[in-house]
């Protein structure tokens, strides 16, 4: 397996791994690999630095504090700062209704259940369903936090 840094039409930077580099060029040339911000399928790779694992003692930017391994949950990119900072929003401002959501929504569509900001889980043709009948539903870009390691 290979890691490649990406870089789209559009400059937007992002990571992938490969078989190998016979296969990132077969998926290149058949237009495969899109961009996972603007869907771009115009990809070459970028400039990569190696792997350097750094010295037990080094703290720097995204290495947690006494131990020198990387931060996984703090942030990676602006993107993953403005996805946290939306999930806080929606988390504060709405009440959780796990897998019941479907059924909720429909309720208070229907006035028989009050009126309120509410989030959780629904299958994928429920979703479709609930959009399918006018509610005014949409997929939320996170997981919810049970679900995430």
């Amino acid at each position: 397996m290979i890691r490649y840094s990406l870089r789209c039409r559009n400059d937007h930077g992002f990571d992938s791994w490969f078989k190998g580099a016979d296969a990132f060029a077969a998926l290149q040339a058949a237009g495969q690999i899109a961009c996972p911000v603007c869907g771009s399928t115009e990809v070459r790779k970028d400039l990569m630095a190696p792997a350097v694992r750094p010295a037990r003692k080094a703290h720097g930017a995204g290495l947690r504090e006494g131990d020198g391994r990387p931060d996984l949950t703090a942030p990676a990119s602006e993107l993953e700062e403005k996805l946290a900072a939306l999930r806080r929003q929606i988390e504060e401002n709405s009440e959780y209704v796990g897998m019941n959501f479907a059924a909720e929504a429909r309720r208070m569509h229907a006035g028989e259940a009050p009126g309120r900001a509410i989030h959780g889980e629904a299958r994928p043709d429920e979703a479709r369903a609930l959009i399918e009948e006018g509610l005014p539903v949409t997929p939320l870009p996170f997981l919810p936090a049970r679900k995430v390691n």
